[in-house]
């Protein structure tokens, strides 16, 4: 297992609004027949506390059938499965943030097996921010 660093946040930018990322991205999902979990209007959150925060969304989704596998072999990885994209607004852009299916596999030294079963993430985030 390796230390974490910056450099394993993959980050790209989406062409939409925060709102209108996320509603893709469930879309996306869907259309893939993998299970959403939870959105977390996490900027929504700090407002409700009285706070400000920029727009700011985690969506949690993933396979089970994928992800249990990952979790058996390495139970530490249970603490970034199931898999999440943080889609957030710096000034006028929107960016979607990630573990790659590379740094995952790293961090836990995942096999090449277990590395393709969170690959899909890679292929989710770049259909998202697709045009």
């Amino acid at each position: 297992m390796t230390t974490w660093t910056e450099a394993e946040v993959t980050t790209k930018a989406s062409p939409r609004s925060v709102a209108d990322t996320v509603s893709r991205l469930t879309e996306i999902l869907s259309a893939r027949g993998v299970k959403v979990f939870s959105v977390i209007d996490q900027g929504k959150e700090a407002r409700d506390a009285g706070l400000r925060l920029r727009e700011t969304v985690l969506v949690i989704f993933g396979n089970p059938a994928a992800g249990t596998p990952v979790m058996d072999a390495e139970p530490l990885a249970a603490l970034d499965l199931p898999l999440k994209l943080l889609i957030w607004a710096d000034g006028g852009q929107t960016n979607v943030s990630y573990y790659s299916a590379e740094a995952l596999a790293a961090r836990y030294g995942l096999s090449a097996e277990l590395k393709a079963k969170v690959a899909p993430v890679d292929a989710i985030a770049g259909a998202l921010v697709a045009p």
